[in-house]
């Protein structure tokens, strides 16, 4: 939402945020029920500040979303009442990108270290990240792909292991592919019961042919393989996929097959050797963490963004970098599209339907495909299609 409105309510936002030099802060209680309601965690002062609330899960859109004003779902005073809200948002969003780069500077101030370890909710706001990253004093930053609650049980049993037992650090960790996996038995067996007919192929290079003719023929693909991401963003191997060229394929990707605004933005995949060719100011960190995970947001290229306009979110993009040795075949797919395109880009995000975890079984994965306007599902070498009648079944 922040996106689409103006920092207008900075100073309102501040009234309820106490920012010290140091960079520690104190809410303004006065404003919040949280520590004794268990109905509302803001109160009448805050209403009184802010307005009412949004309506959960309300339709959303303003006259920067949809500035044609030609969506069937146009309302002037909806769009005017949505305004207000992103403009809340967007104060919101640079207050907390203004606390993050002042809390990081004075922990560099203090500690002269150049190295930027990031952990909690907050180290998921890639928009604040990209910024810490262009003009923080840091040479290296690392922020744990599940930097939410979630990593707290990782930082609880490495803590037990290197802490409490004193054993020493071996591992890096290179990649976010550390969920369950499921083996050719198991695919088989969901595919059958789902009634779908399938090809399969073990050659890394025949799959992404395959799935590059597939992109390249306008149709948005699947790709579920290996073990499943360790955190909230799908990295390749629980992604939807799709050519990035054209202005229409967000379009298509949000209200066919993810069923939600047409406007909402998607994430590019780029080859990590060229990601500089679309997005400035990456330097060195065009190769660290952040990037890798898809959790910081840098600005698009001058000249550039029309290559990419599916994916190119207001001049910017929440990029993912990626090497051959992580992720070989989704490697290679980018790597094929470029050669075809002279774009080494696609658009990534996450296999569900909105509402829904990211599928993790291959039943999940054959649900979402038959549920959405899905063309083709590559299953860790099966390919199924949906009019199902390549292949052996």
């Amino acid at each position: 939402m922040s996106p689409y409105g103006r920092p207008t309510r900075m100073d309102d936002v501040y009234k309820v945020i106490n920012v010290a030099d140091d960079a520690s802060f104190r809410l303004n209680m006065d404003y919040f029920t949280f520590h004794h309601s268990t109905n509302r965690t803001f109160g009448k002062k805050f209403i009184d500040l802010f307005g009412e609330p949004r309506v959960h899960d309300s339709v959303f859109y303003t006259p920067t979303t949809h500035p044609n004003q030609d969506h069937p779902q146009w309302d002037s005073a909806t769009a005017q009442r949505n305004q207000y809200y992103a403009d809340i948002a967007s104060s919101i969003q640079k207050v907390t990108e203004e606390t993050m780069l002042k809390m990081v500077q004075y922990a560099y101030e203090q500690t002269g270290s150049e190295n930027l370890c990031m952990a909690g909710g907050v180290a998921l706001n890639s928009v604040a990240n990209g910024r810490i990253m262009r003009e923080g004093p840091f040479k290296n930053v690392y922020i744990q792909p599940a930097a939410g609650d979630a990593g707290g049980a990782l930082g609880a049993a490495l803590y037990a292991y290197h802490v409490l037992l004193g054993k020493p650090r071996t591992f890096m960790m290179d990649s976010a592919y550390w969920g369950k996996s499921y083996t050719h038995d198991e695919i088989k067996t969901a595919i059958g019961e789902y009634g779908y007919k399938y090809e399969y192929s073990d050659d890394v290079d025949k799959l992404a042919s395959c799935m590059v003719d597939d992109m390249l023929g306008k149709k948005v693909i699947a790709l579920y393989q290996g073990r499943f991401e360790w955190g909230p963003r799908a990295l390749g191997n629980r992604s939807i996929m799709a050519d990035p060229r054209g202005p229409e394929m967000k379009s298509i990707v949000n209200e066919r097959i993810k069923f939600r605004e047409p406007f909402r933005p998607f994430a590019p995949v780029v080859l990590e050797e060229r990601a500089d060719e679309f997005w400035e100011d990456l330097g060195e960190h065009s190769v660290k963490y952040p990037y890798r995970y898809m959790l910081a947001v840098a600005r698009t290229k001058p000249g550039v963004g029309h290559k990419i306009q599916a994916v190119n979110h207001e001049g910017s993009g929440r990029i993912q970098t990626v090497r051959r040795e992580w992720n070989p075949l989704y490697y290679r797919s980018i790597e094929l599209f470029g050669e075809a395109t002279g774009v080494p880009v696609l658009l990534n995000t996450s296999f569900n339907l909105r509402g829904e975890p990211i599928v993790t079984t291959p039943s999940n994965a054959l649900n979402t495909f038959t549920k959405s306007d899905i063309d083709t599902l590559y299953m860790d070498g099966f390919i199924v299609r949906k009019n199902g009648s390549n292949g052996q079944g």
